[in-house]
């Protein structure tokens, strides 16, 4: 009998695909207090800014946005503080070999609550051109009008 994972997606990185080729996705858990957890599960959390660094052997995201929960008490949190990421010492030794030598920059490209715990989603991104990203929206545009007209017939 299989289990189920119950997944829920609470904030997707949209400008990631369009600014970045990404590729070698990885999940990771993150460090946060308890009142981060609540605003989190309450889907308020924001990655559009944000960036993974690496410091000592350890990775650590960057401009993560996470609100203050609103029942403010004593041990509310700030809302942009640099929180770790959970990974092994071999991921984070790839990930970094991967920055060093190939001109690449790790990019967080969606959150996530999975069996009651918050992961993030990384991604190995490579920066597009001006000219890629016109490309991207010439696609976008045709795609969308032949959808229009396929829904007129």
């Amino acid at each position: 009998m299989e289990k189920k994972t119950e997944e829920k997606v609470l904030c997707v990185n949209k400008k990631a695909q369009f600014n970045y080729y990404l590729s070698d996705f990885q999940e990771a858990g993150i460090e946060l207090c308890g009142s981060e957890i609540k605003s989190i599960r309450k889907n308020r959390c924001s990655i559009d800014e944000a960036f993974v660094i690496f410091k000592s052997g350890e990775a650590y995201i960057m401009n993560m946005n996470i609100p203050t929960f609103q029942d403010k008490n004593v041990f509310s949190h700030e809302p942009r503080r640099t929180r770790k990421l959970l990974l092994h010492k071999k991921e984070i030794y790839s990930l970094m070999d991967n920055i060093k030598q190939k001109g690449f920059t790790v990019i967080p490209v969606r959150v996530l609550l999975r069996r009651g715990f918050c992961k993030i989603q990384i991604a190995l991104g490579k920066g597009k051109k001006n000219y890629d990203k016109r490309e991207a929206i010439k696609n976008r545009e045709l795609k969308i009008k032949l959808d229009k007209i396929s829904k007129l017939r």
